[in-house]
């Protein structure tokens, strides 16, 4: 699908496509390419972030009193195309478009000016802490407890599926502040500084070979009262509009489409046999582009909502449901395209500081890891079957 732009957005593109050349250097380039993970190390980041910092561009969805560039949607748009086409490093969802969001609708105004700057900055790396043990889908059921003493909270609990803990400072946390007569009553939002005593990381490699998630737990950790976000026993509220910018607050068809583009190239190459030409394989693609588009402009829609001031609601449940159900498409017929080569492991991480020969050619490094990581894909942030749900309810009204 191609968008037609008008005279000043193209200018813009040009500004961007120029700030792009100039700041995202060869070896930031090379190390995101080798990243299979969902999320980027703070290593491939950190300069990538500096120089948008610089420029005032980190938040794209922000407004302008909140430190952000205050774009329409189609400069969004714009941003996040071209970011996408030489694959940029994403700035980390937790802090730009999660806990930032929610501290700009929420947020006291001395949480604002201390967080805000912080996260733009790149100084604050952050962290979500939702799932439990046995409480995943079923947010509402958690069991972490903070107990009011004084001018802080105790915290007792763990959580679990962490991205990125090991490398955050900061936490965004709902815990239970008191037994309701519904399992969504009682539920808080606390800010967690998480190099507090009694906070314990350990780790979990998941099945594509990479360390981004750990289990963390509290044991009788000390929060100070004035990080409760709003006020207590609105968690849940809180939560449920962070979530719906999880879901849908961002922009991902231009990486999906980019990360089509990039199996299209090695479908292409002889080490592939050229397997682009294969009836079945080009069907595949051609289908998963028309996913794309729809996707493109269900995105768009969202974008100019947004910018109008309304919440993504719950078509953000549908963006997720689609674009986790794509990318999981896109990773499976990149190893598909690979055959028997998706047989060969390369254990080492980061890929990008790789000090051997590999057995497989770089194009090939990423692909099983990310096909694997995927799974994870329609599970993570809210389940398909949960979103399903909720379009069921909030959309269709059944």
């Amino acid at each position: 699908m191609e968008l037609e732009f008008n005279a000043e957005e193209l200018a813009f593109r040009d500004e961007i496509r120029a700030f792009i050349a100039d700041n995202f250097k060869p070896e930031t380039r090379r190390a995101q390419k080798l990243t299979p993970s969902f999320q980027s190390d703070p290593d491939v980041v950190v300069p990538w972030q500096k120089a948008l910092h610089a420029r005032g561009w980190v938040a794209p969805g922000w407004p302008k009193d909140a430190g952000g560039p205050g774009w329409n949607a189609a400069q969004r748009f714009i941003f996040e195309a071209e970011c996408a086409r030489v694959g940029t490093p994403a700035m980390s969802p937790m802090g730009v478009r999660m806990v930032g969001p929610l501290l700009i609708r929420y947020g006291s105004q001395e949480q604002k000016d201390f967080y805000l700057p912080r996260i733009l900055s790149g100084e604050d790396l952050w962290c979500q802490g939702y799932s439990e043990p046995g409480s995943g889908s079923d947010l509402a059921s958690l069991r972490t407890k903070a107990e009011r003493k004084g001018d802080h909270y105790v915290v007792n609990g763990t959580k679990i599926w962490t991205t990125h803990a090991h490398f955050a400072n900061r936490m965004f946390a709902l815990v239970r502040t008191s037994d309701g007569a519904r399992q969504q009553d009682g539920i808080s939002f606390l800010l967690i500084d998480m190099k507090t005593p009694g906070i314990t990381i350990r780790p979990i490699r998941t099945m594509g070979g990479d360390h981004e998630v750990n289990q963390v737990f509290f044991d009788d950790v000390h929060v100070p009262a004035a990080n409760l976000v709003g006020e207590e026993g609105q968690g849940w509220t809180y939560g449920k509009y962070l979530l719906e910018f999880e879901r849908g607050g961002g922009v991902v068809s231009p990486k999906l489409r980019q990360a089509l583009r990039n199996i299209c190239e090695v479908a292409e190459s002889e080490v592939t046999d050229h397997a682009i030409a294969h009836p079945e394989i080009a069907m595949k693609i051609s289908e998963i582009s028309l996913d794309l588009d729809a996707l493109e402009f269900a995105e768009l829609r969202v974008l100019s909502a947004l910018q109008s001031g309304q919440n993504p609601g719950a078509v953000s449940s549908s963006l997720k449901l689609r674009a986790s159900e794509i990318h999981q498409a896109i990773t499976r017929i990149g190893v598909e395209v690979i055959g028997q080569s998706a047989l060969i492991e390369e254990p080492m991480r980061p890929l990008y500081a790789l000090n051997h020969e590999s057995l497989l050619p770089e194009a090939f490094l990423t692909l099983v890891p990310r096909h694997l990581n995927g799974r994870a894909n329609t599970i993570f942030g809210g389940s398909s079957e949960i979103q399903r749900e909720i379009i069921a309810k909030q959309v269709l009204g059944v």
